[in-house]
């Protein structure tokens, strides 16, 4: 599996989805991540898992916790990933728009042959 398929399954989930959007504010233990979620701490550490092996967090100790954050890295691969999409429909757009360009350049030349 690839690291953008890794990335987009791991964000596939809503609560997956619900942590990372908690860990925006910065650096979090698993307590402070778990609270308020409708999953309990077990729960939000295996999808912390998932997060992890996709890339999209890292965690550090402190004392005797482990506190996550989001990995930049992770998430410049799904904006690869999206920028892909946006390229690919840009050169599309240019090349429409040189076809209609040199289309209507040909109009205005038979135009002016009559």
């Amino acid at each position: 599996m690839d690291s953008s398929d890794a990335v987009l399954d791991a964000l596939g989930d809503r609560t997956r989805r619900a942590i990372l959007e908690r860990l925006r504010t910065g650096p979090q233990p698993v307590v402070e991540i778990a609270r308020g979620l409708s999953v309990g701490r077990p729960a939000v550490s295996q999808h912390l898992k998932i997060l992890k092996q996709a890339s999209l967090v890292v965690d550090h100790a402190v004392g005797t916790r482990r506190v996550y954050e989001i990995n930049p890295d992770g998430l410049e691969t799904l904006q690869d990933y999206a920028r892909s999409f946006w390229s690919a429909a840009l050169t599309r757009y240019q090349r429409a728009a040189q076809l209609a360009a040199s289309q209507e350049q040909g109009q205005e030349g038979d135009a002016s042959v009559e």
